[in-house]
């Protein structure tokens, strides 16, 4: 175990100075995320003409709820489903296959080291600019909660990001497919609104598919209550049901990659 940590911090490091050679790559988001925040300001005023509250939030709450989920966006972000894709069409999983860390570990600490330098360049640039330029109120709730929150998004984004590249030892060009999924994925995550905008049928359906706890739900337990299809949870029960959702889809990722593996050496017999 201890091992394994140590190769997971070497790659997270290397990661983060392969990336840091490169952080230009990253300076359009401190463009484009307060770009899209000023859209959803205009919008979210006009909608708020005359009302105080709509589903339950007060304006200042629904540019709360947008500037901490573009916040958690930049934090969460994953090209694990992109680098696995590639690695399988071009043959080069082979390397991966023959070494003694797993590739998803390996992914894993790219994330890490990747996110770490993202937290410099891309979060506190943007978190300063929501506070002191469009004037956001982005203190959390319960600091603690909302940072193992945020923690699991983390953890749930590269599980499912990474269940996407799996397809690719199925579906050789799934290119297509990643592009349907994550954009599928972000709706009902509630990055273009949040899910409890939704009809209450679409809202029960929700509650129970991951996608929510990447960005709705540790949205919600930063502002400091979480409702979905007529449920509400208290911080801990949030949180503790974001837990449980990700164990479980951690453990259906590790079989999707052992069903893989065993696919991969199939063809190569």
């Amino acid at each position: 175990m201890r091992q394994q940590f140590a190769i997971i911090r070497a790659i997270g490091f290397v990661t983060y100075k392969e990336w840091a050679a490169f952080r230009s790559h990253m300076l359009a988001s401190l463009f484009v995320g307060p770009v899209l925040f000023l859209v959803q300001v205009f919008i979210w005023q006009a909608m708020f003409e005359g009302k105080d509250i709509i589903n339950g939030l007060t304006f200042a709450q629904m540019l709360t709820y947008y500037g901490v989920a573009t916040l958690i966006h930049y934090v969460t972000f994953d090209f694990a489903d992109w680098n696995l894709q590639m690695l399988v069409r071009s043959g080069k999983f082979v390397t991966f296959a023959l070494r003694p860390l797993p590739h998803w570990l390996f992914a894993l600490a790219q994330k890490i080291g990747h996110r770490s330098l993202a937290l410099g360049v891309e979060v506190l640039p943007v978190l300063l600019l929501f506070i002191f330029l469009f004037q956001v109120d982005l203190m959390p709730a319960a600091p603690g909660w909302a940072t193992a929150s945020i923690l699991l998004s983390f953890m749930m984004s590269f599980f499912i990001n990474y269940c996407v590249g799996l397809t690719a030892f199925w579906i050789v060009r799934a290119e297509g497919v990643r592009r349907v999924f994550l954009l599928l994925k972000d709706i009902c995550a509630g990055v273009f609104l949040p899910l409890s905008f939704f009809p209450e049928v679409v809202q029960k359906i929700l509650f129970f598919l991951p996608f929510q706890f990447i960005t709705y739900l540790p949205t919600r337990v930063f502002i400091g209550d979480y409702e979905l299809a007529g449920i509400s949870l208290s911080l801990a029960q949030a949180v503790g049901l974001q837990a449980i959702a990700v164990v479980l889809t951690g453990c259906v990722t590790l079989l999707l990659y052992h069903a893989a593996l065993k696919r991969f050496t199939g063809v190569g017999v």
